[in-house]
C-alpha cells in the first residue's frame, strides 16, 4: 500500500513550477490530487499529464468568493491534506520604490490566501479529528534579501501564521507545518537572475553564482526535491508547528 493511498490531496497553484512538482509527488506517492489555479490551461495539462487520481479548479486563492465556491464544489471530497503553494514574487526595487498596489497583491496572495484557503478547509479536518496542512514559505522569510521586501515579508508572516495555526488545530488532531524551500530552480529564479545581472551590470552567470554560493551545497534546490520533502514530511506525523528549511544550507 503507497505511503498516501485513500487520502486527496488539495494543492494550490498546482499547474506549474512548484506546485505540479508538488502534485505530481503526491501523486506518485498514492494520493488522489485535486490541483487548483487561476489559469485553466495548465491545470487541465497537468490533468492529463497525471491520468487517473487528479482532478483539476479554477480557484483564485485571494478571493473570498472563488476560494468558497471552490469549498462548495469540493464538498463531498474528503480532503486531508492542504497543500498551500500559490504565491507570486512580486516587484523586485527598494522599498521605497514599491507602490501600495503591488505590496497589496504579494500579501494578497502570499498570506491572505493560504488564511482563506485554511478557513475554508480546516472546519472538515478539525471534525474528522486528522488532516495535514503543508504551507509553502520560504528561505527568504528567514535571511535579508534585498529589494525583495513584500516577498521576504509574506513569507516570514507565513511562518508566523503556520506555528500559531498548528496551536489552535492540534488538539484536534490536525498537523500544520511550512516548508522553506529555496533557491528553486526555475522561471522565478531565472527572472530573478535577470533582473540581478541588469542592477549590477553583471552576467547572468555571474549572478546566480553571488546568490548560490551562499548555499552550503554551493547549488539550487530542483523543484522535485521540493515535492519529495512535501511527501516526507506527511510521512512523520509527530511533526507540526514546524518550519522544515530545504535550502542546501543557505539557512544553517
Amino acid at each position: 500500500m503507497s505511503a498516501l493511498e485513500g487520502r486527496t490531496a488539495l494543492v494550490t497553484g498546482g499547474g506549474t513550477g512548484l506546485g505540479a512538482a508538488i502534485a505530481r509527488a503526491l501523486h506518485g506517492a498514492g494520493a488522489s490530487v485535486v490541483v487548483v489555479g487561476r489559469r485553466p490551461e495548465p491545470l487541465a495539462q497537468l490533468s492529463d499529464e497525471l491520468g487517473e487520481r487528479v482532478s483539476w479548479r479554477v480557484c483564485d486563492v485571494a478571493d473570498p468568493v472563488s476560494v468558497d465556491q471552490l469549498a462548495e464544489a469540493l464538498e463531498g471530497t474528503e480532503v486531508s491534506v492542504l497543500v498551500n503553494n500559490a504565491g507570486i514574487a512580486g516587484p523586485v526595487a527598494p522599498l521605497v520604490e514599491i507602490g501600495v498596489e503591488e505590496w497589496d497583491e504579494v500579501f494578497d496572495v502570499n498570506v491572505r490566501g493560504v488564511f482563506l484557503m485554511c478557513r475554508a478547509f480546516l472546519p472538515a479536518m478539525t471534525a474528522r479529528g486528522s488532516g495535514d496542512v503543508i504551507n509553502l514559505a520560504s528561505v527568504s522569510g528567514k535571511r535579508p534579501l534585498a529589494r525583495r521586501t513584500p516577498y521576504t515579508a509574506s513569507k516570514l508572516a507565513v511562518i508566523g501564521l503556520t506555528s500559531t495555526l498548528a496551536f489552535e488545530v492540534g488538539p484536534s488532531g490536525v498537523n500544520v507545518n511550512s516548508l522553506s524551500p529555496g533557491p528553486v530552480q526555475g522561471e522565478r529564479m531565472d527572472r530573478n537572475f535577470r533582473l540581478e545581472a541588469e542592477r549590477t551590470g553583471t552576467s547572468y552567470a555571474e549572478a546566480e553564482t553571488a546568490y548560490v554560493s551562499r548555499a552550503a551545497l554551493q547549488r539550487m534546490i530542483t523543484e522535485d526535491e521540493v515535492g519529495a520533502a512535501v511527501v516526507a514530511m506527511l510521512a512523520m506525523p509527530g511533526m507540526t508547528g514546524a518550519d522544515v528549511d530545504l535550502s542546501g544550507g543557505m539557512v544553517a
